[in-house]
């Protein structure tokens, strides 16, 4: 399944809108993308799945692009 994760750059960074990030990792589960992750010390926020008309809608964003780890 995919999952898009929001997420800031530093894990002590608070959270602020305008500075969030996203990026699409492909997992198992929600815990399992957040172990994929965990190694780069991102400040995880939130975690969605994506799927049927919303993923084919997050793909016509040019910055789409699967994380492969």
């Amino acid at each position: 399944m995919l999952y898009k994760v929001y997420y800031q750059e530093k894990l002590n960074q608070v959270p602020v809108r305008e500075k969030t990030k996203t990026l699409f990792v492909e997992a198992k589960t929600e815990g399992d993308a957040r172990n994929k992750l965990k190694d780069r010390f991102y400040n995880i926020e939130f975690i969605q799945s994506v799927e049927g008309a919303f993923l084919e809608y997050e793909k016509q964003n040019e910055n789409f692009k699967v994380l492969e780890i």
